[in-house]
């Protein structure tokens, strides 16, 4: 893929700049009190850099699902007051998207301040990629950038259609993501592993098949696990096991045979009589998971042997925990996988989602070479697809 301009290759000095974030944050439950706000610090650089070139900065971004409503709960004014916090300064929301209100705010705006447009996603027009409402958002801007890897996999009015009305060019954050994540593509360092886990086999088959020929092995768990066991003739259980995955999971074998990559599955495996935090949970082999209990996590003696790899490694590639890693009983091996990925000198490339998710709650994000910012993101760019969001950017 060619490279992206970035807002080094363009003047910003007293430019309005519209600035696309990703801050679609998690709160703790029940509260407007934000759990995790690593999407926010990951943004710091870019907007250190624009104000600090005179950019008068309009961030704009979505939050949660409202459906194309004004619905209060999903309101961005916890998020800009939390990154006023992390900016020292004020950052103030202006309570709409476009119209008269957000050109008098940024006409206003002095060289290296910065305003926060409401969820965009309150507007019809952001999803459905409508022109005249990203003609709108552009409007009041003389450059966009574009620092939301998150959603570059989505055609949306913000993402994709602004880039029709104003030049558009990368974050530092997008640049970093699409440098990281290229370089597995491109050039991994061998051994390259690549870890697979969450629910199905189906959510994965893509990276996989994109990544057959470059790959020394793919470490598999989570439970897409027992597709794999299954179709090795192995009893599962009351893990769920969907056809189409169970002829995936062949399919994968046959290709490995092809390739040549090893196809790793768990030896040893900690399983659940039913799908509740409150569950009994046991650790078995593999191959004797009796009926009632259903895979939940990979055993100790599969996330060690897991390890060894990971550790001696030139290049890793996770994507999804190795288990049901919130519930305690059933987080062991995510936990390992995540202290072998941090001990590893190789280079270690989290995709985003619920992996980054687990290696924050760990506190070991910061001993990862390159933590994504974009669950389904990055997933789709590990597959080789082309994402909207970033072909619309402006080529070096």
């Amino acid at each position: 893929m060619a490279r992206k301009k970035t807002v080094r290759d363009v003047p910003v000095d007293g430019k309005v700049v519209l600035v696309r974030v990703d801050y679609n944050v998690p709160f703790h439950p029940g509260t407007r009190a934000i759990s995790d706000d690593s999407r926010i610090l990951a943004s710091l650089e870019t907007l250190d850099y624009l104000t600090s070139q005179g950019g008068r900065v309009v961030l704009c971004s979505h939050l949660d699902r409202p459906g194309g409503k004004i619905v209060p709960k999903f309101s961005l004014a916890p998020v800009a007051q939390r990154l006023s916090e992390k900016l020292r300064c004020h950052v103030p929301i202006v309570p709409e998207m476009i119209g008269p209100r957000v050109h008098e705010q940024v006409s206003s705006l002095p060289p290296g301040g910065i305003i926060m447009l409401e969820n965009l996603r309150f507007h019809p027009g952001e999803e459905s990629n409508d022109p005249s409402f990203a003609k709108e958002l552009a409007s009041a801007a003389d450059l966009y950038v574009d620092d939301a890897f998150g959603t570059a996999h989505r055609a949306h009015a913000s993402t994709e259609g602004v880039t029709h009305f104003l030049p558009a060019v990368a974050g530092l954050l997008m640049e970093r993501e699409l440098a990281m994540l290229g370089q597995v593509l491109e050039e991994p360092k061998h051994p390259f592993l690549v870890i697979l886990g969450g629910a199905k086999v189906s959510d994965k088959i893509g990276v996989i098949e994109n990544l057959a020929e470059k790959v020394d092995a793919f470490l598999i768990g989570g439970g897409m696990a027992a597709a794999f066991l299954k179709a090795e003739g192995t009893s599962v259980g009351d893990s769920v096991v969907e056809p189409a995955d169970l002829d995936l999971a062949r399919r994968v074998r046959r290709l490995a045979e092809a390739e040549g990559f090893e196809l790793l599955t768990p030896g040893d495996v900690v399983i659940g009589d039913r799908f509740d935090q409150r569950a009994s949970a046991r650790l078995t082999d593999a191959s004797d998971i009796p009926d009632g209990w259903r895979v939940m996590d990979i055993g100790p003696a599969t996330a060690e042997a897991y390890g060894r790899r990971i550790r001696a490694a030139g290049t890793t590639v996770w994507n999804g925990p190795m288990g049901v890693f919130e519930w305690e009983p059933f987080s062991h091996g995510t936990r390992t996988l995540a202290l072998s990925m941090a001990e590893s000198k190789g280079a270690t490339i989290l995709g985003g989602g619920s992996t980054a998710e687990a290696v924050f709650s760990m506190e070991l994000a910061e001993r990862m070479t390159h933590v994504s910012t974009g669950g389904g993101a990055s997933l789709e760019f590990l597959e080789g697809k082309e994402l909207p969001g970033v072909v619309a950017l402006q080529d070096a």
